[in-house]
C-alpha cells in the first residue's frame, strides 16, 4: 500500500499518499550496479507472486493491472496473488480484477489473523480507517439489468485460500531458482512462510522451500533518500507505513530472508505521480473499467476527506504516487535501465519502523536509486502497461482504433 495520494506525513512515519502537489528528492546518482537478472532467464516467462496489502489505496491495484499486462505480454507468468490485510473482500476484488484481465484462474489468499479494520484503528487511531472502500464497493456494482458490472467466482472472500498455504503451494509447483516475490504490503505473509513447518505441498520447511524456489523478493519498503513533501524535507530512515504495520514480521523478513532482496523505497514511488488524465484518456476502451473506476471512487472520496488537497476534478487532478509499481516494474525488467541500483548491503529494520542500510561486500540487499533522467521514460512505461488493455478477454472486443501498445 504505499500509494501516496492523500499524505498522512504524521510526525516521526511517512503514510500513504501524496496527490497533486511538486515532488522533488536528493539527487542520488550513483553507479549502475549489476542486475540481478541474468540472460539464462530472460528468455522465458518470469514466475511471479503478487504479495499486496490491497486495501485502501490504490497503487496496489495499478500495480496488478501492470502484472496482467506483463503476464498478456508473456514477460511474467502470474503464478498466485496474496493479500496481507485482514479483510475477506480484498480477495474479492483481485479476483475481480484478474477476471476482468481474462485470467479468472490465477488463484487468490489472504491473511488469516493478520491486520484487519478494528486493529488499524487501534493502531493509527489518527487516520479515518478506511481511507478508501473500493475493494467493498466495487465489486457490488451492478448493471441497468440487476447483473453484476464485474462479474467473477470468488464473490464470497472467506473462501480464499489462506495465504501461507497458497504461497507453499505455488512455489513447491514452479521450478528451483525460478520465482520472483513482489511484496508491496506488509511483510506478514512471508514471515508466516518463513516459519511455515513442512505440509502435504512441499517436504522442505519455509526457508528452504523459499531457499531452493526463489531468485529474488522484490519489495516495497522502508526510506533510503531524501525527499521533499510539501516543502518540507524528509530525511532517509524515517519509519514507513508498510514496516511500521507490523515491525516483528518486516524484522524477521529482512534479517532471515535467504535470497537476494531489492527494495524500492519510499523516495522512489513519491517522485513519479501516476497521471490522472490517463485514467481518462487510456482506459475509455471500455465503458466499464474497474482499474478506472476505483480510481475515479478513491479520487472522490480523497477530495472530501482532504479538501486542503484542492481536487477539483476527479480523476484528473488525481496524482497518484507509484511505489508499488516500481517493485513490479523492477522485478519484471531488472536489465532495462528504468532504475539503478545501490551497492550490496544489509537492510535493518528498526524498532519503530524506520530502515538502515549499511554497505557490505557480501550483503545481498540492495535499494533502488533513480537518476532524473531515468525517471520520465520509467513512468511512461508504468503508465503505459497499468492501461494496456486485456488481450485474452471479452473487454477487447470493439476496441478498432484503439493505440497499439508496443511491446
Amino acid at each position: 500500500m504505499r500509494s501516496l495520494t492523500h499524505c498522512l506525513f504524521a510526525p516521526g512515519f511517512l503514510f500513504a499518499s501524496l496527490a497533486a502537489i511538486p515532488i522533488s528528492y536528493a539527487d542520488t546518482h550513483l553507479a549502475v550496479a549489476p542486475s540481478t537478472g541474468s540472460a539464462q532467464h530472460r528468455s522465458a516467462p518470469i514466475n511471479v507472486i503478487f504479495d499486496t496489502d490491497i486495501w485502501s489505496d490504490i497503487d496496489d491495484m495499478l500495480a496488478l493491472a501492470m502484472l496482467h499486462a506483463l503476464h498478456d505480454r508473456h514477460e511474467v507468468n502470474l503464478v498466485a496473488v496474496t493479500i496481507s490485510t485482514d479483510d475477506p473482500r480484498c480477495a474479492s476484488y483481485v479476483d475481480l480484477v484478474n477476471t476482468f484481465y481474462g485470467h479468472p484462474q490465477i488463484p487468490v489468499g489472504i491473511v488469516h489473523k493478520g491486520m484487519n479494520l478494528e486493529a488499524f484503528r487501534k493502531k493509527f487511531p489518527e487516520v479515518p480507517w478506511p481511507v478508501s472502500r473500493y475493494t467493498e464497493l466495487i465489486p457490488q456494482r451492478k448493471k441497468s439489468n440487476g447483473f453484476p458490472m464485474y462479474p467473477h467466482r470468488l464473490t464470497d472472500g472467506t473462501k480464499a485460500f489462506e495465504a501461507v498455504s497458497l504461497l507453499r503451494k505455488s512455489l513447491a509447483a514452479q521450478p528451483d531458482g525460478s520465482v520472483v516475490i513482489i511484496q508491496v504490503g506488509y511483510s506478514t505473509n512471508l514471515a508466516r512462510l518463513l516459519d511455515s513447518k513442512p505440509d502435504f505441498a512441499a517436504s522442505l520447511n519455509g526457508r528452504e522451500l523459499v531457499a531452493r524456489k526463489v531468485r529474488l523478493l522484490s519489495v516495497m519498503a522502508g526510506n533510503f533518500g531524501v525527499s521533499q513533501f510539501d516543502g518540507k524535507e524528509i530525511p532517509k530512515g524515517v519509519p514507513e507505513f508498510n514496516l511500521m504495520v507490523d515491525v516483528p514480521a518486516a524484522q524477521k523478513l529482512f534479517s532471515t530472508w535467504p535470497t537476494p532482496i531489492v527494495d524500492s523505497g519510499f523516495e522512489i514511488g513519491i517522485s513519479m505521480l501516476f497521471p490522472g488524465e490517463s485514467i481518462e484518456q487510456d482506459y475509455s476502451y471500455v465503458e466499464n473499467h474497474p482499474i478506472a473506476d476505483t480510481y475515479r471512487m478513491h479520487c472522490e472520496e480523497t477530495r472530501v476527506a482532504y479538501p486542503t488537497l484542492m481536487i477539483k476534478r476527479c480523476p484528473e487532478d488525481l496524482r497518484q504516487g507509484t511505489p508499488d509499481l516500481t517493485s513490479v516494474l523492477y522485478a519484471a525488467r531488472p536489465d532495462r535501465n528504468y532504475f539503478s541500483l545501490s551497492k550490496p548491503g544489509r537492510i535493518t529494520i528498526l524498532a519503530g519502523g524506520g530502515s538502515r542500510f549499511d554497505e557490505s561486500e557480501g550483503g545481498t540487499h540492495r535499494y533502488l536509486i533513480q537518476t532524473e533522467e531515468q525517471k520520465a521514460r520509467t513512468l511512461e512505461a508504468m503508465v503505459m502497461l497499468a492501461s494496456q488493455p486485456p488481450v485474452s478477454s471479452r473487454h477487447s472486443e470493439g476496441m478498432a482504433g484503439a493505440s497499439p501498445r508496443p511491446r
